[in-house]
């Protein structure tokens, strides 16, 4: 399956979800913010959320500064 991050694409195995995702992109300890498909996902939802083909995710990671 195929879906696009951050406006680029990524391949991902069937049945995947949107911890498994953040784990794959090295993401999963780091605090982000995660839109799929337009809508706002809640981190207590990443493990239960699955992705299909095509879908469309936007992540946004915080850094801390000034």
């Amino acid at each position: 399956m195929v879906v696009v991050v951050n406006g680029q694409e990524h391949g991902i195995e069937e049945g995947s979800t949107v911890a498994r995702l953040l784990n794959e992109l090295r993401l999963d300890a780091q605090p982000v913010a995660v839109e799929l498909n337009g809508g706002l996902v809640r981190k207590m939802d990443y493990a239960n959320t699955p992705l299909s083909d095509g879908d469309r995710l936007e992540i946004v990671t915080f850094v801390g500064g000034g």
